[in-house]
């Protein structure tokens, strides 16, 4: 059998070079519809990995009477699959915010007014604008986990997108032509001469 060792070094080389090349500091090139476009895809990832494991069904899942042997087990994974969904559809709305999208586009695709929308969503959008300054990490406990990573993932994009080209070309369907970059290629960096401001 060959030894692949010498590709998988190659492969991380490679991603390792990609990875300096674009690198950044602080608030860094990339535009905030960017970096919160990166915040959607990543939670778009976890809750696809997550509710993907509810497809098979264990051989020994069911009893021969048909109950199961972990009552309970399965709705609680449900549970988990719905919160990670509204997750995703948080940031999703916080992407089109910060996309520039105002209250009233946000009211018409969800069917509610715009002082709905607002109340809906307001407090995620403001968190993620808390991301992007010092305060953003200080949180304690699980909450404060995941703020420190999606801190972390909006100030230094590049390293999670790389990761989630990975994900998307190990989970592609078909011939879709995505490319070497389904997602790195798409950030798009700041123009320095223009100035960002939060949607009102």
């Amino acid at each position: 059998m060959a030894d692949d060792s010498g590709s998988r070094s190659d492969h991380q080389q490679s991603r390792e070079l990609r990875l300096t090349d674009m690198t950044e500091s602080g608030a860094g090139p990339y535009t905030d519809a960017a970096r919160a476009r990166l915040v959607m895809a990543y939670e778009a990832c976890e809750l696809a990995d997550f509710a993907r494991f509810a497809v098979p069904i264990g051989e020994h899942e069911l009893n021969p009477d048909g109950t199961t042997r972990a009552q309970g087990t399965e709705l609680a994974h449900a549970a988990r699959v719905l919160a990670l969904a509204e997750r995703f559809f948080e940031a999703a709305a916080v992407f089109e915010r910060v996309g520039g999208a105002d209250w009233q586009v946000i009211g018409d695709v969800l069917d509610m007014s715009p002082e709905t929308a607002r109340a809906r969503f307001a407090m995620s959008e403001a968190a993620f604008w808390e991301l992007l300054s010092p305060e953003g990490t200080r949180s304690t406990g699980a909450a404060g986990e995941v703020t420190s990573l999606r801190a972390y993932m909006v100030r230094e994009p590049l390293e999670f997108a790389l990761d989630l080209d990975d994900w998307v070309l190990r989970h592609r369907d078909g011939d879709n032509d995505l490319g070497t970059a389904p997602v790195s290629g798409g950030l798009v960096r700041r123009d320095p001469q223009r100035r960002t401001e939060k949607p009102s």
